[in-house]
């Protein structure tokens, strides 16, 4: 599938534009599970003001949509309608100390990156980044968490630009954040955040950080074409045990699987495409639902059209019928 181009439709958008426009930019190459129909649009800014200058011009009426590292994502294979906004590391990858126990972070800057620089620093309070498969702008918009931690424990302020390209400055409080949630603006661009620690030697945060590598490599399927956790812990339980004990660890559909190494990880075992892969999660939660009536959410956002004749109901049919 190809959209129109819309900077033929538009003239004026890439005039002066010093990053890079794309137009109808295929996106399985940027998301882990390698899957995922084309961008309208692919704009990789080359700096905060050339993102803003952009975002002020660009007509209402176009969607919005920034991606990260692309590893909680999956792209449908009809691709994306609109402008994908993807910050590259030499535009908004840079970590600045800026005292008080304090880190300046770009959006595009890996977790893992992130631990590694507060680790130098001697700043605890960042191991479980080391864990994360995703990065710091997809972490403010989520609030990604592990190992009892979340990013609301550490953000201070995130500069963030709007639709209209104004520039914005967001406390901790503003962000309202939720278990994997926030309330920012969908449409908002995060550039930056301030992040704040504590004082540790680098040897015991070092240990942490080896903690938590050794228990990802033990229990993840990290070397697979995954998107991390699928699920959403529902209150008082754990998504894997609830998927485990409707019999959905290996199941498959197409070329995608829930691992048997950690049922809440969707595979692409090589040859997924993007509906096998919701399919199959909306296999596991109608079946999760037919099982303990738990309704499970998912914690992969999916996005996009689906392809010719994919189109996939939620619970397939389950939460219609029963809820």
């Amino acid at each position: 599938m190809s959209f129109p181009d819309l900077l033929e439709l538009h003239p004026g958008l890439g005039e002066g534009i010093r990053g890079k426009l794309t137009a109808n930019q295929p996106l399985s190459a940027v998301t882990w599970f390698r899957v995922g129909g084309p961008a309208q649009l692919l704009f990789q800014p080359a700096d905060e003001a050339d993102l803003a200058t952009f975002l002020s011009r660009l007509p209402e009426d176009i969607p919005v949509l920034p991606v990260g590292l692309g590893s909680n994502l999956l792209i449908r294979d009809g691709g994306l309608e609109g402008v994908v906004i993807r910050l590259s590391a030499k535009g908004f990858g840079s970590i600045e100390e800026v005292g008080n126990h304090r880190l300046k972070v770009g959006a595009a800057v890996p977790d893992k990156r992130l631990s590694e620089a507060a680790a130098k620093a001697g700043l605890g309070g960042f191991a479980f980044y080391t864990g994360i498969p995703g990065g710091v702008g997809g972490a403010l918009r989520m609030n990604a968490g592990a190992h009892g931690t979340e990013t609301r424990d550490r953000m201070v302020e995130l500069i963030g630009i709007d639709r209209q390209g104004q520039r914005h400055v967001l406390s901790n409080a503003d962000m309202n954040y939720a278990y994997r949630h926030s309330e920012a603006p969908k449409d908002m661009i995060f550039t930056e955040a301030v992040f704040e620690g504590e004082a540790v030697s680098e040897e015991v945060i070092r240990q942490e950080m080896d903690e938590v590598v050794a228990h990802r490599e033990r229990a993840q399927p990290i070397r697979e074409k995954t998107g991390g956790s699928t699920f959403k812990n529902p209150p008082g339980t754990s998504a894997w045990k609830e998927v485990d004990a409707a019999g959905c660890r290996g199941l498959t559909v197409g070329g995608a699987q829930m691992s048997e190494m950690h049922c809440n990880f969707m595979i692409n075992t090589g040859q997924a495409t993007g509906a096998d892969l919701e399919r199959l999660g909306e296999t596991v939660r109608k079946r999760v639902f037919e099982h303990s009536g738990i309704r499970l959410e998912w914690e992969i956002k999916r996005l996009g059209h689906f392809g010719e004749g994919d189109a996939i109901e939620p619970f397939l049919g389950a939460y219609k019928e029963q809820g």
